[in-house]
């Protein structure tokens, strides 16, 4: 017989204190599945304000396309994941307008790497 023991998972041995409240294993989830991501909605409210910034530089139809695009950005990892498209679309739409288009497709690149 061996005199190892083998944990798996968390092991925590506590001996008295006060308020102890257990482990933290990553950000809050809210009820409805969210966690709280305040990185994810500043790099959001960028890109809205980015996107809003650029629209007197645009044709008229490239500025319908960013008024339709701009319910589309939500703080929401899962939904802009699958709304990659949108995101690629904008980035598109900004190269196309060269060096005044640069900070939108900077934003969206960074959007992306968070979304991994």
């Amino acid at each position: 017989m061996s005199d190892t023991t083998n944990n798996y998972g968390d092991v925590v041995n506590m001996h008295g204190g006060e308020k102890n409240i257990g482990i933290s294993h990553g950000p809050v989830v809210h009820n409805d599945g969210t966690a709280q991501d305040a990185e994810l909605r500043a790099a959001v409210a960028e890109l809205t304000r980015l996107l809003q910034d650029l629209r007197p530089e645009l044709t008229p139809e490239q500025a319908r396309t960013v008024e339709d695009v701009l319910p589309a950005l939500a703080p929401d990892r899962a939904a802009l994941r699958e709304r990659g498209m949108i995101l690629a679309s904008v980035s598109q739409l900004a190269a196309t307008v060269g060096e005044v288009g640069r900070p939108v497709v900077e934003a969206v690149g960074r959007l992306l790497a968070l979304l991994g």
